[in-house]
């Protein structure tokens, strides 16, 4: 995959190179450190991916794919994430903040091949053991069709399998991503959401009650007014969890 880095500081697109070394399908094949420069290194190299800074002299990295007459797919490198909702209408892989992390980067890397049509099916991927559990402090890019989320790993209520795809529950919308639950379980952080059944999780912190149910079950009360039901099993585990 041809890349060119683009970035107005020397030291962040040389420690990058180093950092993609170690991923070999992944090829440098050239750099810029303004817009200006960039245009031209793109022409001729014609790349694969870009590595972009969002702030930089004169015109901005955003400015920049506004001007391109093809777009390249684009991971975002950036101190700064409140443009991050922009940036995911050129239709962003990822949004890396500086300085980059060993492993947020890999996850960037992963998620290149999940936009691949090769890719692998979403079921290998939960089997993998190479997926890192996002943190609480963590943010996570969702996109359903045209429109993109960017938000806290904790504004995620829960989730409810439906074949091939899941739906994440927020407060005010419910995005149908291209994943399975067995992902998304190996996925978020497994201290704060709870398989509650085959087809379900959710995220601990946004119930609100609980109440027995059928056959030694629970029923959990969400804050958004969902409420999930919680199989005889799982709602042992889910004693067990949080039983004072």
């Amino acid at each position: 995959m041809k890349t060119v880095l683009i970035d107005d500081e020397e030291l962040p697109r040389r420690e990058l190179r180093r950092m993609l070394e170690r991923y070999p399908q992944i090829e440098v094949v050239g750099e810029a450190a303004d817009a200006t420069e960039a245009r031209v290194v793109i022409a001729r190299e014609k790349p694969d991916l870009l590595f972009l800074d969002v702030h930089m002299p004169e015109e901005s990295g955003l400015d920049l794919l506004a001007t391109l007459p093809a777009i390249p797919r684009v991971i975002f490198v950036t101190a700064y994430d409140q443009h991050a909702l922009r940036a995911f209408e050129f239709g962003a892989v990822d949004y890396l903040l500086k300085p980059v992390e060993t492993a947020r980067l890999r996850q960037a890397v992963e998620r290149l091949g999940a936009e691949s049509p090769e890719a692998e099916p979403e079921l290998a991927d939960a089997e993998s053991p190479d997926i890192v559990p996002l943190t609480l402090d963590q943010k996570v890019l969702l996109r359903d069709g045209d429109r993109t989320w960017f938000l806290p790993v904790t504004a995620i209520h829960g989730a409810e399998s439906c074949g091939a795809y899941v739906k994440l529950w927020l407060e005010h919308d419910a995005p149908v991503i291209h994943r399975s639950l067995a992902f998304l379980e190996r996925r978020l952080p497994p201290t704060l959401f709870f398989r509650a059944s085959r087809t379900e999780m959710v995220n601990v912190q946004s119930v609100t009650a609980v109440e027995p149910w059928f056959s030694g079950g629970l029923r959990l009360m969400l804050k958004s007014g969902r409420q999930v039901e919680v199989s005889r099993r799982q709602a042992r585990a889910f004693r067990e969890r949080t039983l004072l």
